[in-house]
């Protein structure tokens, strides 16, 4: 386990010594609090005192950002041959993999921390759902996870990080929309199957304060498969070099 979280800190100082934590962290309090707040179906034009706008932004702001911030963390390593500095250094290939999973984590999670402020505005504002409220955070973190194994595994597949970047939205998009839209278009235990695909499906029932097992399980099983392949496709480029 410790040496999991040298790799996480190695990896999320990274981030902040180059600025991608910092440019990462502003664009999305930027774009989430300005949809928000102050444009289209923002708080005030809804009345409400409720952050479901916000976690409706932050369901597709997370979605382009965070393959941004993936697509470094195995290819670059790959192409500058640091990788099989770390493989040399009695570290495994999945505490490698799981070491980067949670320094991707933690930095989202620090930009979802830094948007609290809106959850105690909204709670002056009026009552809110703090059930609700809680629970799309969490969905937030579960989706986020998700797409951070997803990343880490198109990031295993190649050394260019535009070509990690692109892959990771490719394979993303079938559980953003895709399925969603295939759930539409059948009927049936297919339309059903398709549904339980959809990412949306999922993260709505626990934005709205719903915890289900079928989501944590569907949530987790993505997650553990992402980093299994990312773990795989690491130690058979390991193997090769």
């Amino acid at each position: 386990m410790k040496k999991i979280w040298i790799i996480a800190n190695r990896e999320l100082a990274s981030y902040f010594d180059s600025l991608i934590a910092y440019v990462m962290i502003i664009l999305f309090l930027g774009m989430s609090g300005f949809f928000t707040w102050l444009f289209g179906s923002s708080i005030f034009l809804i009345n409400q005192a409720s952050l479901q706008v916000f976690f409706g932004i932050s369901y597709w702001t997370l979605f382009f950002f965070i393959p941004a911030i993936t697509m470094r963390s195995l290819a670059e390593e790959n192409k500058s041959g640091t990788i099989e500095l770390l493989s040399t250094k009695a570290v495994s290939d999945r505490e490698i993999v799981v070491g980067k999973f949670l320094a991707n984590l933690i930095l989202v999670a620090i930009a979802l921390v830094c948007t609290f402020p809106y959850y105690i505005t909204v709670a002056l504002l009026g009552n809110i759902d703090h059930g609700a409220t809680l629970g799309g955070y969490f969905g937030l973190i579960l989706m986020s996870s998700m797409y951070i194994s997803i990343g880490l595994f198109a990031s295993s597949l190649t050394n260019n990080q535009i070509v990690a970047f692109l892959l990771a939205l490719f394979i993303g998009i079938f559980f953003q929309v895709l399925f969603d839209v295939m759930a539409t278009s059948f009927t049936g235990n297919i339309s059903g199957v398709f549904d339980f695909l959809s990412s949306r499906t999922h993260y709505e029932s626990l934005s709205r304060g719903v915890i289900d097992s079928r989501d944590l399980i569907y949530y987790f099983s993505f997650i553990i498969a992402g980093l299994l392949l990312s773990e795989t496709m690491l130690s058979k480029r390991n193997w090769q070099h």
